[in-house]
């Protein structure tokens, strides 16, 4: 080895400080430095998802390709939450009435889900204040530590980066690997028609 000879207790000893830290491994990098505030815990968004009653999503589409659209599927047909969508350019989504702005709904929305541009997000954390609203909650992909200093600042929960409809179905047990429910019980795979 390093040619020196160790007897006794020495053979037995741990190296030093000076020797450990040449061995030492790099600390790892921060996965994401841009962002420092924290998000609430699981057991902290299953407690905002438990309490609500109403979710707005802000953003609500007429396309079937948007998530927006699969959301407000999910959360209409799955849940029991009173959903209201808001979109100033729809006038129905769904068979549902879609309101122009959040100071439109017929009620106090508990959770406003939000598919809007980075740049809009503090303008909807506002709204939301404004509505009365319990929980902020931004989509998979939407992250303005601005947005969440708003509504945490007016006593707002504030959920960031995370899809309402994966959250909900995780802690119901309703999840596939796809990020939905396929209603199929089985450990044979689909097959699908070509």
């Amino acid at each position: 080895m390093s040619g020196i000879e160790t007897t006794g207790a020495d053979a037995c000893a741990l190296p030093t400080a000076q020797d450990s830290a040449a061995c030492a491994l790099p600390a790892p990098a921060p996965a994401r430095p841009d962002r420092t505030w924290e998000g609430p815990s699981q057991q902290q968004r299953f407690g905002i998802l438990r309490r609500a009653k109403s979710v707005a999503i802000v953003g609500a589409s007429n396309n079937p390709a948007r998530a927006s659209y699969f959301v407000a599927t999910y959360l209409l047909s799955s849940t029991a939450y009173d959903v209201y969508l808001v979109n100033p350019r729809e006038s129905e989504i769904l068979g549902q009435p879609v309101y122009a702005s959040l100071s439109d709904l017929p009620v106090v929305p508990d959770v406003v889900d939000v598919f809007r541009r980075h740049d809009d997000l503090p303008g909807v954390a506002q709204e939301a204040i404004e509505a009365g609203a319990q929980t902020l909650w931004l989509q998979l992909g939407s992250w303005n530590e601005d947005a969440a200093a708003i509504a945490e600042g007016a006593g707002l929960s504030v959920v960031m980066d995370r899809c309402i409809k994966i959250e909900h179905a995780r802690f119901h047990g309703g999840l596939h690997l796809a990020g939905f429910d396929t209603g199929v019980i089985s450990s044979r795979r689909q097959l699908l028609a070509r």
